[in-house]
């Protein structure tokens, strides 16, 4: 009876297994916490292709993928093509369990989720959604001491005074894009993170372990040159928040100028967060932000601007660097590096890339340095650069310093592995993404850069297996950070 048990789940294994289609109509990012896709990592697995010269040198994801229409993808439970090849949709139903937790969770959690992936197009539209409802089980039994897995709103069921009562938390996520190709350019409405420049953990720009927020980005591509403008609407909330909590607006705009020089990439970001306010000229590409930036009060406007290279060399070897500027009082000021006004950060790094018959191997190794008070701004729930209470940036925040080394193999079909270290160390007294910039004696007050941090190790390995219609994954992080995290998805 065993073994007939074990021949039935080999044949209905094998009639599952296969490459794993592009069931995403676009270039991912990776998703560490919540809405993971079948692929572990597909922001690594692009960066992979980059380096190894697969792929042209793009820093700005996501991204629209037009060739799925080429496709004719017949794998979803529900699809469908117009005869004359101008429109096709795809409904797949999708459920997925987890479980994690860890000593600095205080939690162990079980997960259960289930949604529907749809994805389309019809003449120059094309567009994907992921929306997905959370169950959670609790080994805390005190639900005021629940936290939000991914940051975002989060929703206790059930009577805490009655015994015996059930207790779980649940919510609902999505993450979409509807995007219009106009030939000249690309007009998309989103829901989702961004990550500008070359780096692959520290971007200090956008970065795509933020919470994602609702935007709107217009993207085109003249000769080398790449611009993308964007608008994202920010929730300067603290976290944990919900939009029911939202009394005041907080807006961002962005610009992303890219020059594709062959093997090197040259890269512009700027950004503007204002508060309460709404300048929509700011949208427009060519409106430099750092320059109207002046045109608003200081109290409810926060601008920064950031230089990022990435050089590829023929051996599949590429080395990067971005530099960000959140405020100086001179460029004199930067080298003094003795006051508040200096808030800078910088990354540098490194990725390696081969492949080898069916296998993908590679590394990365960076560096990031951010110095107290970036992202901060005067008055609380402002214009910090800001999501929710966390940065949009970095995930570090300011008043931190990073080094992180990742090792990979991936299998062209199937298979996964990594092991990641990490070096980190995070100030404890002013300058975080809940301090205040004061308002006054900038030149005067001193800045403590990890004025007596404490250095945190922490190793990582984890596994992947990944077919057409289902995923399987495990992860743990052992030393100064303990959490884990084991999930099953199936993708019909």
């Amino acid at each position: 009876m065993r073994s007939k048990f074990i021949k039935i789940l080999l044949l209905i294994a094998l009639y599952f297994t296969g490459v794993a289609a592009q069931t995403y109509p676009t270039y991912n990012l990776d998703r560490p916490y919540t809405l993971r896709t079948l692929d572990y990592s597909p922001l690594l697995n692009r960066y992979h292709n980059i380096t190894a010269g697969e792929a042209p040198q793009t820093f700005f994801y996501p991204q629209i993928d037009s060739s799925f229409r080429q496709s004719r993808d017949s794998s979803a439970l529900l699809f469908w093509y117009a005869e004359n090849g101008n429109a096709g949709l795809h409904i797949r139903p999708l459920f997925a369990w987890d479980i994690r937790g860890g000593k600095d969770f205080g939690d162990t959690i079980n997960g259960y989720e289930g949604g529907v992936f749809l994805s389309g197009y019809i003449d120059s539209v094309e567009f994907w959604l992921d929306a997905r409802i959370f169950s959670e089980a609790h080994s805390n039994d005190t639900p005021a001491e629940w936290r939000s897995w991914d940051r975002e709103f989060l929703e206790t069921q059930g009577n805490k005074d009655i015994d015996g009562e059930v207790k779980y938390s649940s919510y609902a996520r999505y993450r979409g894009h509807f995007a219009l190709r106009m030939g000249w350019a690309a007009l998309d409405f989103a829901r989702d993170a961004r990550h500008w420049g070359p780096g692959y953990y520290n971007n200090l720009t956008l970065n795509q372990g933020a919470v994602p927020y609702n935007q709107i980005s217009l993207s085109t591509k003249i000769g080398p040159l790449s611009v993308i403008s964007l608008y994202g609407d920010l929730d300067p909330s603290s976290p944990g928040g919900s939009s029911m909590d939202k009394k005041f607006s907080r807006n961002l705009y962005g610009h992303r100028y890219e020059f594709d020089a062959g093997n090197l990439v040259l890269g512009i970001s700027e950004i503007t967060v204002v508060y309460d306010i709404n300048p929509y000229w700011l949208f427009v590409p060519i409106v430099p932000l750092f320059a109207e930036k002046g045109n608003y009060s200081e109290d409810n406007n926060n601008g920064a601007i950031a230089f990022d290279f990435s050089y590829r060399f023929p051996i599949g070897l590429r080395i990067y660097s971005e530099f960000f500027l959140d405020d100086m009082e001179s460029p004199s000021s930067l080298f003094r590096n003795d006051n508040i006004e200096a808030k800078w950060a910088w990354i540098a790094g490194s990725e390696y890339a081969a492949n080898f018959e069916d296998w993908k191997i590679g590394g990365i190794v960076e560096y990031a340095r951010i110095e107290p008070y970036v992202y901060t701004h005067f008055r609380p729930n402002s214009a910090q650069i800001a999501h929710l209470g966390y940065p949009i940036g970095s995930q570090a925040g300011p008043n931190s310093q990073n080094i992180d080394w990742l090792a990979y193999a991936k299998h062209a079909k199937h298979f996964q592995m990594q092991l990641k270290q990490s070096w980190a160390w995070k100030g404890n007294d002013g300058g975080s993404i809940d301090s205040l910039t004061p308002m006054a004696d900038h030149f005067s007050t001193k800045k403590k850069f990890l004025d007596g941090a404490k250095m945190n190790y922490s190793l990582t390995p984890a596994i992947a297996y990944t077919s057409n219609h289902y995923a399987i994954s495990a992860e743990y992080t052992f030393f100064d950070k303990n959490a884990f995290c084991s999930r099953a998805m199936v993708l019909w």
